[in-house]
Formats: structure tokens, sequence, C-alpha cells
């Protein structure tokens, strides 16, 4: 993660990916949190070829290339936030066929209530930087 002062996010993610290309190969920088419209900011190295793949892409669309490869990175999120819903949910169903609905909740609350406890045992204090747990 870096800290980089900058009129807007944008022009963050571009000072920073000037002065990184000299020094490492990064595809993806990001903004960690969103803007103030809500989005996250991608700024992406792609190949020629890619780059002119998405601009006739985005063209037949009557896009720009940042709106087109923004909508895309959305529908695919959102493809696999359904995917992995339906693999858990088929899990789930396949777990009831063996076992009562209140077994199955039981046994997630534990699990759940576990790893939570796991990590709050690495918790610091942010002011003065001491481990709280």
């Amino acid at each position: 993660m870096a800290v980089r002062r900058a009129k807007s996010p944008g022009s963050a993610l571009r000072s920073l990916r000037r002065d990184l290309d000299r020094l490492l190969p990064i595809d993806v920088l990001t903004s960690h949190y969103p803007d103030h419209s809500g989005k996250v900011l991608l700024n992406l190295v792609l190949p020629r070829t890619t780059c002119a793949a998405v601009r006739e892409a985005a063209a037949t669309r009557r896009q720009t290339p940042a709106d087109f490869l923004g909508r895309t990175v959305v529908a695919a999120l959102a493809r696999r936030e359904r995917d992995r819903n339906q693999q858990l949910i088929g899990q789930l169903e396949s777990l009831l066929v063996h076992h009562a609905p209140e077994e199955v909740l039981a046994c997630a609350a534990g699990v759940l209530l576990h790893s939570r406890r796991q990590v709050s045992l690495h918790l610091y204090d942010a002011d003065s930087s001491r481990k709280v747990l």
C-alpha cells in the first residue's frame, strides 16, 4: 500500500504509476477506498493488442474504453459473486440431506465464532501500536 498526495485519486494513481514503473513491473494499481461517487479506481497497463480490442469493443457499444472496461469488470464481479453464492447454496443443500437445519446452523455459527475469535487475537491499538489482544 502506498499513500500519494494529489488533487484527485486518478492523478495520485497516475503519479504513482510514473514513479513505480521505473522500479517494478506492475500491471494494476487500485485505489484502496472508493472515491466520492463510490467507485474504486483502477490504473491498468495493457498490451497494445488488448488496448486495440478494448477500443474496438467500446466503439461498437458507443462507450468510452474506460466505461466499457468498468462495466465489464463490474459484470464479471457480479457473475463471480452469483457463482460463489450458487456454489454455497449447493453445498448447504447437500449438508441438509444428511443433517437437520438446526445442526447445520449451530455448526456454522460455531465455526464462524471460532474464526472470529482467532482474528480478534491479533488486534492492535491504533494510537499506541501496542497489541491489544
